[in-house]
């Protein structure tokens, strides 16, 4: 009787161990296939190329000086003494030239500001730029399946994107968008919107267009924080033909690479930095810049180079700032975390021009030389802060001067309400000869740079 237990046990244990290996082998297998999947998931995931882009140049009539500004704003007879003196301090330390554009509508005294005058202005600067895209990629907009157009302030009924279809008479099947309330940041966004609709949309091209509108964001009133938007930002918008055919790899300056977003409204310091409202009047509507905004672009900034290192930087960098995180967290707080080199991942960085203050902060953080700062230094001085189409300058920049070579990394970075950093990353598929260029800072490029340190 004992015998046959003991032969019962043992199969048992047999069939035990059996279905344990059975499930262990099963789980392998399952680990393997998944693996496999994403492997090839990612592999067969489509590139995503820059064909080209193009700034808005406005035209001369719209130059407007930092003293041009100040008597366009002593001539409103809306702003008291005191706000004239501190519009007038910023001017001094905003980092810009005498060479910055303004609409016609805040040209005019008194300033016509209305929505006929903002449309107005909306519509040169966002058909500028997309016919000089064309003309540059020689490209009909009957072949453009998708248009993504990003605006902060103005916001029409029918939209801007709306607005692109009519204009040009386009195929009623087209893929519109229409971006508002993102600030500084959307332009990026907009391309990452635009990467995403492209990867299930076999053989398309994507249009992406960036503005911003003064006349509707202008503000005639005294509130100092709602002041600083006068005075630091400008016309400008692009145009940017993106594709995910591979034929399209030959004629394309970049490849995409990366996108990060980090978004930070979930603290009230960062999302209340950039607000519109009324000020203390009940009346006036502005754009209002917190004090906090430079602490929210760093918090926001940080987040974000830490989830863009794991993909960008080299393994050492990572490992020392690993190291020292840990060590901080767990041994001792006096430890300061190592800041990654993010000069050893790109060779050239785009820095969005929101103002002297975020370009020196962000020096700082990134450790970046003059040289590498050149390029946004210098687009904030001749175009101002032209919010989300900026880094689209800074890059023009570069390519101007001639310093974009096959293989190079470009780092965008900019800043939005919300409070948001967004940040792209591409490489340069060929070399970009500034002779063959149609660019906005051709013809003046040789006067740059310029000493901008006092």
């Amino acid at each position: 009787m004992f015998s046959t237990l003991s032969i019962v046990g043992d199969y048992l244990n047999n069939q035990i161990l059996f279905k344990s290996c059975n499930i262990f082998s099963l789980l392998q297998w399952c680990g393997l296939i998944a693996f496999i999947a994403i492997f090839y998931l990612k592999k067969k995931q489509k590139k995503v190329y820059l064909v080209d882009f193009a700034c808005y140049k406005p035209y001369a009539k719209c130059i407007c000086s930092k003293e041009m500004f100040l008597n366009a704003s002593k001539c409103t007879g809306q702003f008291k003494d005191e706000s004239l003196n501190f519009q007038r301090k910023i001017m001094d330390k905003s980092g810009f030239g005498d060479k910055t554009y303004v609409p016609d509508s805040l040209l005019k005294v008194p300033p016509n500001i209305c929505t006929i005058e903002a449309r107005k202005e909306t519509e040169s600067v966002i058909f500028g730029a997309i016919d000089e895209l064309l003309l540059k990629t020689k490209m009909k907009v009957e072949d453009i399946e998708i248009i993504i157009t990003n605006c902060c302030i103005f916001n029409p009924t029918p939209s801007l994107s709306a607005m692109v279809v009519n204009h040009y008479k386009i195929n009623h099947q087209i893929l519109c968008y229409n971006l508002n309330g993102m600030g500084c940041s959307a332009g990026l966004i907009a391309i990452d919107l635009a990467k995403q609709l492209l990867q299930v949309h076999s053989n398309s091209y994507a249009l992406v267009v960036s503005t911003e509108n003064l006349t509707s964001a202008w503000y005639l009133g005294n509130n100092r924080s709602m002041l600083l938007s006068n005075c630091l930002f400008r016309v400008g918008g692009t145009a940017i033909l993106l594709s995910n055919l591979s034929s399209d790899s030959r004629r394309s300056k970049y490849h995409l690479k990366h996108t990060v977003r980090t978004h930070k409204g979930s603290q009230d310091i960062c999302y209340n930095s950039i607000l519109r409202r009324e000020d203390e009047t009940n009346t006036i509507t502005g754009i209002s810049l917190s004090k906090d905004l430079l602490n929210s672009a760093g918090f926001a900034l940080k987040a974000n180079i830490s989830t863009l290192g794991k993909s960008v930087l080299p393994l050492l960098e990572q490992l020392k700032y690993v190291s020292t995180f840990l060590a901080k967290k767990y041994f001792n707080t006096r430890i300061k975390v190592y800041t990654p080199d993010f000069k050893l991942a790109f060779e050239h960085f785009c820095i969005h021009t929101g103002g002297k203050a975020v370009q020196d902060e962000i020096q700082k953080v990134l450790g970046l030389s003059d040289y590498q700062l050149e390029p946004s230094r210098m687009t904030l001085y001749r175009y101002g802060n032209t919010s989300s189409s900026s880094v689209w300058y800074v890059l023009a920049y570069c390519e101007a001067k001639g310093r974009i070579k096959k293989g190079d990394r470009i780092w965008q970075i900019a800043f939005g309400s919300g409070f948001k950093c967004s940040t792209i990353v591409w490489c340069a598929l060929r070399n970009v000869d500034p002779i063959n260029e149609i660019n906005p800072w051709s013809d003046e490029i040789h006067e740059f740079p310029v000493d901008v340190s006092s």
